[in-house]
């Protein structure tokens, strides 16, 4: 999942989960179970996502909801394999291309 990077700079922890389809209390949590997920917070502690962060998310999101993957065992995997990121990046490139060849073929 990508969020595009010229349209914003920051997203609210809303964007996000809905981006992502999950609460966000999950968010949340995740950020306190993984030290790879810093938003950034405002005076009034609001959450501030960049595309950095939302990067990260993906990943976890993709070893624990798609790939099954525990909590602890996403924290090792990403310690561990830093090729997975090249491979998660990968998998969401083709991904997105996949859903435009889609749009496309629904267009003719």
């Amino acid at each position: 999942m990508k969020f595009n990077s010229t349209e914003k700079r920051y997203y609210s922890i809303g964007e996000v989960a809905s981006k992502f389809n999950v609460n966000a209390s999950l968010i949340r949590f995740w950020e306190k179970e993984f030290s790879i997920l810093k938003p950034k917070k405002n005076s009034k502690g609001n959450r501030k996502f960049t595309s950095s962060d939302i990067e990260n998310f993906s990943k976890i999101y993709f070893l624990v909801k798609e790939k099954g993957y525990t909590i602890q065992g996403a924290k090792d995997y990403l310690k561990k394999n830093i090729k997975s990121h090249t491979t998660l990046d990968v998998i969401n490139r083709l991904n997105e291309i996949k859903s435009k060849l889609i749009e496309i073929r629904d267009q003719i």
